[in-house]
């Protein structure tokens, strides 16, 4: 399905389009190539062709959604699809002016994409590409065929993109946390001694499921142990339990830690329980509009490192949104591979982060907390902030 180029500048751009052309004109990129499929799901509004959510393959292929930004000319954007999403844009057209949905592949995707891009003149332009998210073959078709375009890593300029969340946003990642926090609440509640870990994990995807969430993953611990696998391990009387989930609400991600026990918790648990809240409240304590990520870091590393279970206890934070893990980037290789970019600049209104304090204690085992956090101007909203002290297990 073709639809041809409107000259007016396209009303309803989902996303703050001269935001993203100041960023474009820093970068010295002309022209945009979104192909991952958050990418292209922001810049259309929030669009995802279900057809492939779980998996990318098709034939002897693959799904590779394009969208096409021309900086300064929203006039020129493009999106090329699949040939199923013709549907798809009878329901709820697409904002863009140009849509092409006849592929089946990153060949038929990458050919459409350079055709349309000699059409607007940007055959010899500067193009970025989300490099991660690009096939070699397709990278290898558009260099052919752009005789003379530079292709460049565009994947840090749609991070700063997305690192603001709109009120719309923030108010999915409000849901996604809630619910993922009513999910763990209910299961915490009917799971009994004797229950696995399987049965566990596959209960708190019920639940998930059951409130509208798409569920990603639960990483589980029981006892002593700080194995986060699935396995045939039961829970038994007075032994922790930590659930880490991330579910996905139309798009975006919650993900949260809480903590159970099996009866009551002793003194013990509670107190070291208590440490870790010390450390995620003085991150707290620092989060807000104008601070630097950096000295949100440092000032709750400094409370960890006085606290006596610092040496088996690891504080981390990090950007998230429509993934796990994106901008603001505030720590270094800790414990995920990335470099910290933006630990000295100053927190936005609208950065949402997660703040994560672990305790991997040698007897008592994995006991963490993990909170969702809007920053605002006068300091920081949490998601999902019920069941943060022991939740006991077996109550239903």
């Amino acid at each position: 399905m073709n639809a041809s180029a409107e000259t007016a500048r396209p009303a309803g751009i989902p996303f703050d389009h001269a935001r993203l052309d100041r960023l474009m004109e820093e970068a010295g990129i002309n022209v945009l190539l979104a192909t991952s499929k958050h990418n292209v799901q922001y810049l259309l509004g929030g669009y995802k062709f279900i057809f492939f959510s779980a998996m990318d393959a098709i034939g002897h292929s693959r799904y590779l959604p394009v969208l096409i930004y021309e900086k300064g000319r929203p006039d020129h954007a493009a999106y090329i699809g699949n040939r199923m999403e013709g549907g798809e844009h009878q329901n709820h057209p697409f904002w863009t002016p140009n849509l092409q949905t006849a592929t089946w592949g990153t060949l038929d995707a990458a050919a459409l994409a350079s055709a349309h891009l000699k059409t607007i003149g940007c055959q010899g332009a500067r193009i970025g590409i989300e490099a991660p998210f690009m096939p070699s073959d397709a990278h290898a078709a558009l260099q052919r065929e752009l005789d003379g375009a530079t292709l460049v890593d565009a994947t840090s300029t749609l991070e700063r993109l997305r690192a603001i969340k709109t009120p719309d946003e923030l108010a999915k990642l409000r849901r996604a946390s809630e619910l993922i926090t009513d999910s763990m609440l209910a299961v915490f509640a009917c799971s009994e001694e004797g229950a696995s870990k399987q049965e566990i994990v596959d209960a708190l995807r019920r639940a998930e499921t059951n409130r509208g969430l798409q569920f990603e993953y639960c990483l589980l611990t029981i006892g002593s142990s700080h194995n986060r696998a699935v396995s045939p391990q039961t829970w038994q009387k007075g032994e922790v339990l930590s659930l880490d989930s991330g579910g996905n609400y139309h798009g975006y991600i919650g993900d949260l830690c809480r903590m159970g026990v099996l009866g009551e918790p002793d003194q013990e648990l509670q107190d070291l329980l208590a440490q870790i809240d010390t450390v995620q409240q003085a991150a707290f304590s620092h989060c807000r509009a104008g601070a630097l990520g950096s000295d949100m870091i440092a000032h709750a590393e400094s409370v960890l490192k006085a606290s006596p279970v610092a040496a088996f206890t690891d504080f981390f934070a990090h950007g998230m949104g429509l993934i796990s893990h994106e901008a603001p980037f505030l720590m270094t290789n800790h414990p995920v591979a990335y470099e910290g970019v933006d630990a000295a600049r100053p927190l936005e209104p609208g950065m949402v982060l997660s703040v994560e304090t672990t305790m991997l204690h040698p007897t008592r085992g994995f006991i963490k907390l993990e909170d969702t956090i809007a920053v605002t101007e006068e300091g920081c909203e949490m998601f999902g902030e019920r069941g943060r002290d022991w939740n006991r297990g077996g109550m239903m």
